[in-house]
């Protein structure tokens, strides 16, 4: 048996698989051995596995046996393997050190670097993976490098002729699961004679 794997969130009594002996007689449900943390429980006449207690990630993929017992005659048995994984959630979302950044950019600069933006995530593996976009992009005068976090002019500035004030908002977002969480920064960038 392989269910379809658990939330590391999972709640305590929640239904993980049903085991099923074919025999003529009733049968006793037992978990004999791979379980020593006891993550898990079976109804002895039903079959059917729930979890015992909280998951701990580290602690898995959990193998354990259950036995198929005749109910009159303890020395007729059958054993199967049960694998249960668990899912890593996604806890934290990504956090840029400060919401509010303050850049300047002298008019005429070609098209240049302006900060390099690096957001932190206290999750591990794919729910700690962060890409980086502009969520409002003033009309492509900005671009974000996804991977680096790099935020760029596209072209100069005239201060004469344009804003000389620009926010934009950048965003990190986390390759999560279930859900993918993003955090945000501003960048005000101010434009200089």
């Amino acid at each position: 048996y392989h269910p379809a794997p658990l939330s590391e969130k999972t709640l305590t009594n929640t239904f993980v698989v049903e085991i099923s002996a074919l025999y003529k007689l009733p049968v006793n449900y037992s978990i004999t051995s791979g379980d020593e943390k006891g993550y898990f429980i079976i109804h002895s006449s039903n079959g059917i596995v729930r979890t015992n207690k909280n998951l701990e990630l580290e602690d898995f993929p959990v193998n354990f046996k259950v036995r198929a017992t005749d109910s009159s005659d303890a020395a007729i048995f059958n054993e199967v393997e049960v694998k249960v994984e668990v899912i890593d959630e996604n806890n934290f979302p990504p956090v840029f050190p400060s919401s509010l950044l303050e850049e300047r950019l002298p008019e005429h600069s070609p098209a240049t670097q302006i900060v390099q933006l690096k957001a932190q995530d206290n999750d591990t593996g794919r729910n700690g993976f962060l890409t980086y976009n502009i969520l409002n992009g003033h009309g492509l005068k900005f671009r974000i490098n996804e991977t680096t976090g790099i935020l760029s002019s596209t072209a100069p500035f005239d201060y004469e002729e344009e804003p000389t004030e620009y926010q934009v908002v950048v965003y990190a977002e986390d390759d999560g699961i279930p859900e993918k969480k993003r955090g945000y920064c501003t960048v005000v960038i101010k434009i200089t004679d």
